[in-house]
């Protein structure tokens, strides 16, 4: 559970912004996301080859 201190003269505005941050930093909502959909592990692991193919012929050859 996230927990964010408030100060005295500090608007909601600036403490939700704040908020914001630290639960996407945290990453919590793309786990979510990823575990929402079950990928076998062979699929995974063809998908991460096929987007380091995909990277080294588009930046590797600078």
């Amino acid at each position: 559970m996230l927990i964010i201190n408030v100060k005295e003269e500090e608007s909601i505005d600036r403490a939700l912004k704040r908020y914001k941050r630290k639960f996407q930093s945290t990453g919590v909502l793309k786990e979510l996301r990823r575990r929402k959909n079950f990928t076998k592990p062979s699929v995974a692991r063809r998908n991460e080859i096929l987007n380091a193919v995909y990277r080294q012929e588009k930046y590797g050859d600078q």
